[in-house]
């Protein structure tokens, strides 16, 4: 998963309304001149100045260079040597330095964290039955949140520890339910990981990796730290707007810089199960106990794909990969590769710019599956016998940032109904996922559009008192069964606050053009109508703030600025008139009937908003903090 990108919900699902179709999936290059041409052409359309690419085969490179501008003011061009950030495709060397230190006896992947490291701070209430398992730090199922805005917006000096970097805000490290029950992207796991490793080995992580990885596997540039190698400037999604360089705080997270000269052995390494030139770097079921998750309830129930250790499934067009991709300010990265094909690839490019990242990522799986014969998919079977339990309302259960839960909770909301031997996903917003049973309990999805998976990708789970759930998406995201009637009273409220809010500004034009006629003035109606609309509008000022804020929204809100510090006073604001609202009803008296109804209906909808946003702390939200 990308180091950056996910961290601001808010931010991507503000972006996601206005977000236009995808484009269609391209006409798969039948040459690399072919493919270049393409690669040239989408960098050109989407802004992005340059890319780093590498075609890799199981016997060696087919193609490795830099396409573009590495700097557009210098017009330096970007070659196969230039370093590009790879974010949290950096965060593999952490379970490969576990690994190698588990296969030497020095450690266990199931020792508790706190027996080995317990001057690292975590909070975990299950800790005496449910222990934090060195496992749990590198599969995510440590059951933390995410690092907080003030960790990604701490511009680290190069000298800092990683113990300081550990001990600069740990209050993200605490378990939210038992570790090893659901999986919950968290860039600290990777980094107490590498601590760990620090601390058996009394080496710096940096140079335990560069000594025992970077010079074995053959990337002769690659570097947690800004070196005097050629390295591309990482821009914003204007194409021209540079960013600085930003020096991560928790660097095995996310903060290696890489060549496509470097990577292409990294991926010819896994494509040869751990062999470089014949030696064994890492022995092969190692690199198999990456790819492969064991920690969560899916996969301990037998569903094989999800996040295994800093590796994980996607399934594109059919045909079921395995890698990680980054994201770092101004860069995004994707390494991913077929071991049964023995093929891969690994691409990065110097802007945010999502869009083009997608095209670029289909554009080369196009080229790489053109000749090659798709997976089987597994036969239908019958859907299971107690399959009719699962149905109902379900709300996602396993939130990446506990920040912006409230959001998710309402915005996730789906439905999980079963007929024509089937299972039916269909989410409050957007389109309806179809799920045909394999065997047991597990389905694999049946897209539209695109190839049917070759592999389960859900599960229906049987975690015991705990409830109800379903594990979707490639093992990634756990659903729980929620009451219907709690379903219902959640849309049913949603739906009347918002309309509350939308009327609110539909009206307000027309009584305030009205107040300029002197015969259409009523003063003793005008706080009935003034707070709600301030109250609305403060509402839309959060909004406002967060969309100009996207480009730069890490550096913005995890630091107190007038960003940051806008959205605590606007929070506090919409509270404050919110109850102002209803304070001007309860003292309105010679104000028309229609006009007191319609300022009760719309003061209960705004106290409805306010006590829900501040059950979740979002009042007075202090993002910096």
């Amino acid at each position: 998963m990308r180091l950056i990108l996910s961290v601001l919900l808010i931010v991507s699902l503000a972006s996601a309304c206005f977000a236009a179709e995808k484009d269609q999936p391209p006409k798969p290059a039948q040459s690399i001149a072919e493919l270049q041409t393409q690669l040239e052409k989408i960098l050109k359309d989407k802004h992005v100045p340059g890319m780093s690419v590498a075609i890799v085969k199981r016997d060696g490179p087919e193609w490795v260079t830099g396409l573009g501008l590495a700097d557009v003011a210098k017009k330096t061009p970007a070659t196969a040597d230039t370093q590009f950030r790879i974010g949290s495709t950096s965060k593999a060397f952490s379970s490969l330095s576990i690994l190698k230190l588990a296969n030497e006896g020095k450690l266990s992947l199931t020792d508790p964290v706190h027996k080995l490291v317990p001057e690292v701070w975590f909070e975990n209430r299950w800790e005496a039955t449910d222990p934090v398992l060195v496992v749990d730090l590198l599969e995510h199922t440590t059951g933390w949140d995410d690092l907080h805005l003030r960790e990604y917006a701490k511009d680290a000096p190069a000298t800092m520890s990683l113990r300081e970097g550990l001990d600069y805000d740990h209050h993200s490290r605490t378990s939210r339910w038992p570790p090893g029950t659901r999986m919950a992207y968290c860039n600290s796991g990777p980094a107490v990981a590498a601590y760990i490793v620090e601390k058996i080995t009394g080496r710096r992580f940096e140079d335990y990796v560069a000594a025992n990885f970077f010079q074995s596997i053959g990337m002769k540039s690659a570097s947690y730290f800004q070196t005097s190698a050629p390295a591309t400037t990482l821009y914003h999604d204007d194409g021209k707007t540079p960013y600085s360089y930003w020096n991560i705080l928790l660097r095995p997270a996310g903060s290696i810089n890489a060549s496509a000269n470097d990577m292409a052995p990294y991926v010819a390494f896994y494509l040869n199960r751990g062999l470089v030139n014949g030696l064994e770097v890492m022995p092969a079921a190692s690199i198999d106990r990456m790819e492969n998750p064991t920690r969560t309830w899916a996969a301990q129930e037998g569903l094989k794909p999800g996040y295994g250790m800093s590796n994980y499934w996607t399934v594109n067009d059919g045909f079921v990969y395995h890698g990680h991709n980054g994201g770092v300010n101004g860069g995004l990265t994707e390494m991913a590769y077929m071991p049964d094909f023995g093929v891969g690839y690994f691409f990065s490019i110097n802007a945010g710019n999502g869009e083009a990242f997608d095209k670029i990522g289909r554009t080369i799986r196009a080229y790489l599956i053109r000749q090659l014969p798709k997976p089987a998919v597994p036969a239908a079977g019958s859907l299971p016998a107690n399959a009719e339990t699962y149905s109902g309302w379900y709300e996602p259960d396993s939130p990446r940032v506990q920040m912006f839960y409230f959001f998710e909770r309402l915005a996730s909301l789906m439905r999980v109904h079963f007929a024509e031997a089937k299972m039916f996903v269909s989410p409050l917003l957007g389109a309806k996922r179809v799920y045909m049973p394999t065997e047991g309990k597990q389905f694999r999805g049946v897209p539209e559009k695109e190839s049917a998976s070759p592999v389960a990708t859900a599960a229906l789970l049987s975690p015991g008192a705990e409830g109800q759930f379903i594990q979707i998406s490639t093992g990634q995201v756990t659903i729980k069964r929620i009451p219907g009637w709690l379903a219902c009273l959640q849309i049913a409220l949603t739906a009347f606050v918002l309309l509350a809010m939308v009327s609110v500004l539909l009206y307000a034009p027309f009584w305030i053009l009205g107040g300029i006629s002197r015969k259409r003035r009523r003063p003793s109606e005008r706080p009935v109508r003034w707070w709600p609309l301030m109250a609305v509008l403060s509402l839309c000022a959060i909004v406002l703030v967060v969309i100009v804020s996207n480009p730069d929204a890490i550096e913005r809100f995890g630091n107190l600025t007038i960003w940051s510090g806008g959205i605590f006073v606007l929070t506090i604001l919409f509270a404050v008139t919110s109850i102002g609202s209803t304070l001007a009803v309860w003292r309105a008296h010679e104000v028309r009937k229609w006009v007191w109804r319609y300022g009760a209906v719309v003061a209960l909808a705004l106290l409805i908003a306010t006590a829900y946003l501040a059950y979740w702390g979002v009042i007075g939200l202090r993002l910096w903090a």
